[in-house]
């Protein structure tokens, strides 16, 4: 494993350890979590010494390569740029976090968590070289940035701008898959490099191109895209500083950055990029101008920065896309602080109007320094890294335009939005910090401590120090770029002479104090702009029309009847299946009905047996009859050479029908009354119809088989790949473990669901938990006690629990057989769980048969002994399986093997021969306690859950009774 990969690795286990960390210890933990990303800084800082130096970093681990998706990280002079911003930023703000929070407030561990998990997957996105790689990473920090941005649960704006971000961000992200996947496949790599060397042509290259960049444009919060960015302010200043100033939002940027080279020339390419980025840098400008919350005009004015890089990045040319890497640092550097000097503020004194802010800066004098100095190089004026980044850009575009009509307009509209940013900069500050006439100073009303000004203070320090020592940035920036055939751009100087740039620089600082003044006056008088056209309401329309069509297919198909719902999915399936069936017409050329002559009256009970079933009269005469088609079918198992699936169907018939009889307790006993005519007709011709359409379907499958199946190949692929000769259990641990995955996913969400429907308000079971030790005093003194034969109260317990359980209600001979064989069935589990590698058995159905183990002491004793039996929470015990699981899949990765690779050891015993130790078994016992899980989940919410209502309906009655 390489230092890229190791450095992933490292952020991702401390972001599993932050939470209880920052639970047990507060906020001190955001030290050493910021300790802890700076390290990781360090680490590429020695790394990008090599970058710059003329390597190129590769590490490069097989994981699926069947779908081209392996773990392939590359580390260039841009990715390199980009990783020291994503740990530097990030070690900056974690700083700040560790004075901004306190150690009382709520979410804070699942913040520092989360937090870590964004950077983690920021940094993953900005080295991955495998472009469906890079897509996991975006998706990864779009759903952080989720979990973030909605960070204060309580509130509600938090709540609807995390799901807007969520939804904006996710469908572009869903887009440029697309496009990822076309690119692929018209350029023969999944590898982003390669592919930006050697670029595919092509119609379909051009529309991937266009997906990609509609992923790009939604995650940078470009024009139309560009409303969900002021509304995610609702998150904490943390969050608004790093997401918003320093990463997310660049994330789109970097994407551009890669393919603005390679692919400039594709068909409206830059005239896209230019028109969108010029649009949002002015939207933004004119809207920071009307804003009077400190922190939206500090978000409008990103989402015109963010338009200023898209567009001069989008031009298309080295020399501009140097001077957008440029402009990208600087506002990285001044507009954090910006952010987190309006967290200061607002944590100071609970307000973020400018109307009703005055003397903050007397106040506050070092973060005001501070302040107007990140302000200072946001608006271009010098000596700051502002200033060099500006006057970067308008040279280059003045070079550029000469070829590229589109640089021209980029010009243009920088000159204007400039004008813009220097304005709303100024009212940032005077809002902010300014002492006003007739507006009383503002309180402290807490007070903060002096740290809390080191992160912002170094990131101001930063863009004055990039502003003085600017050529010594210089190599780095132009090293991330690719050689330009009509010239280098111009070197980073804080002096050029007296230039066309300087002049412009010069008209924006006139232009941008005068505007200031009328801005101030026309934002009180003149009303707010109108909604009614701008993305946001767009979103909102298109929101509820999806919820309004959502709520009248809802009423019209989820009508809260099972026999509609069923009826529904059947007639989809002799459609679908029939039409496809009619369509294929192949026969096999020799159909056999039967295999041996025991298939015969096997097929006769399941059959009576299902006659019967539609003609009971009760639930549990139903349930019954049904079951007795499921063991039938067991049986045919057995007799055909299957003893796993034909343990696994009787067990899961044996499962099912307890949980259904346990269901059965809230019904009628009876079932509804007999149908009419119409009804019955119509179920009937359904039910011939979907066993006529199954039955076609089987022969069909028979005689459309073409090749020689994969399955010949198994037994020998089990014992060479998997070191097993049960090949049913090989292929659910190893050949397709990754299905097992998937079903163990299944199932824990299908014992939340049942859960959830059945307990009111927590998962646990509520009932008095009684111990070991209390069950064994129980019984000492019941033995000591006068026993009377008549008495059924004093009889012996046989159970943990026995002495909770009604005398009425207890029955000697179930107790002493259910202790006699709860233990033999335990053993069983075990046994079946360990040789089940190579006989029949493994952990699915190990784990059944130690849950009937748990049915039969329910049954015994009730609730109380199934929770004297098992005190852990089934929650617990299928997040265990479950997380067992998932580590034996990801462990072979650390040793250089893809996922879910099994390996093997034989320990000789001598005499008593060898012993085979499987990797692949600890991933069957995570399948062992999921399913006993489940279980037991079932028990508590079907069994005990249930007893105890009833137990509450029935002291209800007698209390009515005796009233």
């Amino acid at each position: 494993m390489g230092a890229m990969m190791g450095t992933i690795l490292f952020l991702a286990l401390v972001s599993l350890v932050s939470h209880p960390l920052v639970k047990r210890f507060g906020r001190r933990v955001f030290l050493a979590l910021a300790a802890a990303m700076a390290a990781v800084f360090g680490v590429f800082v020695v790394l990008s010494a090599e970058v710059f130096g003329g390597e190129t970093l590769v590490e490069h681990l097989e994981w699926i390569p069947q779908l081209n998706v392996n773990l392939t990280f590359r580390l260039d002079p841009l990715s390199a740029l980009f990783a020291l911003l994503v740990t530097g930023a990030g070690a900056l703000v974690l700083l700040y976090c560790s004075h901004y929070f306190d150690d009382g407030e709520l979410g804070i561990p699942r913040f520092a968590a989360v937090f870590m998990g964004f950077a983690t997957s920021m940094l993953g996105l900005v080295i991955a070289d495998n472009v469906y790689l890079l897509f996991i990473f975006w998706e990864a920090t779009t759903v952080f940035s989720f979990l973030l941005i909605g960070h204060v649960l309580r509130l509600r704006t938090a709540n609807s701008a995390a799901l807007q971000a969520l939804m904006i961000t996710t469908l572009g992200g869903l887009a440029m898959l697309v496009g990822f996947v076309l690119i692929v496949q018209a350029g023969g790599t999944p590898l982003l490099s390669e592919i930006i060397a050697d670029p595919p042509q092509g119609t379909i290259v051009t529309v991937s191109v266009y997906l990609v960049l509609l992923g790009a444009l939604s995650k940078s919060a470009i024009f139309p895209f560009h409303f969900w960015l002021p509304g995610a302010m609702a998150a904490p200043t943390p969050v608004s500083a790093y997401l918003h100033a320093a990463a997310m939002v660049k994330a789109g940027v970097y994407l551009i950055a890669r393919m603005s080279e390679p692919f400039a020339d594709v068909p409206g390419y830059r005239w896209t990029l230019v028109i969108l980025g010029g649009v949002t840098m002015l939207v933004g400008g004119f809207r920071a101008l009307r804003q009077f919350d400190i922190k939206l005009i500090v978000a409008q004015g990103t989402v015109s920065q963010l338009g200023l890089l898209v567009m001069v990045i989008g031009v298309g040319d080295p020399r501009a896309t140097f001077a957008g890497l440029v402009l990208l640092f600087a506002h990285a550097v001044a507009k954090a602080p910006l952010f987190l000097a309006v967290g200061v503020v607002d944590y100071s004194t609970g307000v973020r109007d400018l109307r009703k802010l005055s003397g903050i800066g007397k106040r506050l004098p070092v973060l005001a320094f501070v302040s107007i100095v990140a302000a200072a190089s946001m608006a271009g004026l010098p000596p700051f890294f502002g200033f060099i980044a500006k006057e970067s850009a308008f040279a280059e575009l003045l070079e550029v335009g000469a070829s590229q009509p589109a640089a021209y307009v980029a010009l243009a509209v920088a000159i204007v939005g400039s004008v813009l940013t220097m304005s709303y900069m100024i009212r940032f500050i005077w809002g902010a910090f300014a002492s006003k006439r007739g507006v009383a100073p503002t309180p402290i009303v807490t007070k903060v401590s002096s740290g809390i000004v080191v992160a912002p203070a170094m990131f101001a320090a930063i863009a004055v120090l990039y502003g003085v020592a600017s050529p010594l940035l210089d190599p780095l920036i132009r090293a991330a770029v690719p050689a330009s055939p009509a010239g280098d751009p111009e070197h980073l100087s804080i002096w050029h002479g007296f230039t066309l740039p300087l002049l412009f620089s010069a008209a924006i600082v006139v232009l941008g104090v005068l505007l200031f003044f009328p801005a101030k006056r026309l934002a009180v008088t003149l009303p707010p702009p109108s909604e009614r056209f701008s993305g946001s309401h767009a979103y909102w329309v298109a929101t509820h029309v999806l919820d309004t069509v959502a709520v009248k297919f809802t009423s019209l198909t989820q009508r809260g009847s099972l026999p509609f719902y069923l009826a529904v999915i059947l007639a989809v399936v002799v459609i679908a299946l029939g039409g496809t069936v009619l369509s294929v017409q192949q026969w096999p050329e020799e159909l056999s009905l039967i295999s041996s002559p025991v298939d015969i009256p096997i097929a006769i009970v399941m059959i009576v047996a299902a006659l019967f079933a539609m003609r009971a009269r009760t639930r549990f005469q139903g349930g019954l009859l049904v079951g007795v088609t499921g063991y039938g079918m067991a049986t045919i198992f057995a007799l055909h050479g299957a003893p796993d699936l034909a343990l696994t169907q009787l067990l899961v018939e044996t499962v099912t029908l307890i949980a259904f009889v346990l269901v059965i307790r809230r019904l009628p006993a009876h079932m509804a009354s007999r149908p009419r005519l119409a009804k019955r007709t119509f179920r009937l011709l359904l039910g011939t119809g979907v066993g006529l359409v199954l039955g076609t379907v089987a022969v069909v499958s028979l005689g459309a088989r073409i090749a020689d199946p994969i399955s010949l190949g198994l037994p020998q692929l089990a014992v060479e790949g998997g070191h097993g000769y049960n090949v049913v259990n090989v292929m659910l641990v190893d050949i397709r473990a990754w299905d097992t995955m998937g079903e163990l996913s299944v199932i824990l969400a299908a014992a939340t669901g049942v859960a959830s429907l059945v307990f009111l308000n927590t998962r646990n079971d509520q009932s008095p938990h009684l111990s070991r030790r209390e069950a064994r005093n129980a019984t000492r003194a019941h033995l000591l006690r006068v026993a009377d034969p008549e008495d059924p109260a004093s009889r012996m317990n046989w159970l943990l629990a026995g002495s909770y359980l009604r005398p009425e209600r207890r029955s000697i001979i179930l107790e002493v057989v259910v202790r006699l064989v709860f233990h033999g069935l335990l053993i069983l589990s075990v046994f079946l769980l360990l040789s089940g590698h190579n006989a029949p058995g493994g952990g699915f159905a190990a784990g059944l048969v130690a849950g009937l183990a748990l049915v039969a002491r329910y049954l015994a004793g009730g609730r109380h002994e199934l929770r004297a039996t098992v005190a852990l929470d089934a929650g617990r015990i299928l997040g265990i399986g479950l997380a067992l699981a998932v580590t034996m899949a990801i462990l072979p990765l650390f040793f250089g093997q893809p996922a879910l690779s099994s390996s093997w050891v034989d320990v000789d015993l001598g005499p008593f021969g060898s012993l085979p130790l499987v990797t692949s078994t600890l991933f069957d016992i995570g399948v062992y306690l999921v399913v006993f899980g489940l279980v037991l989940d079932v028990l508590r919410s079907l069994g005990s859950e249930i007893d105890e209502h009833e137990e509450e309906d029935q002291a209800e009655f007698a209390e009515e009774v005796a009233r």
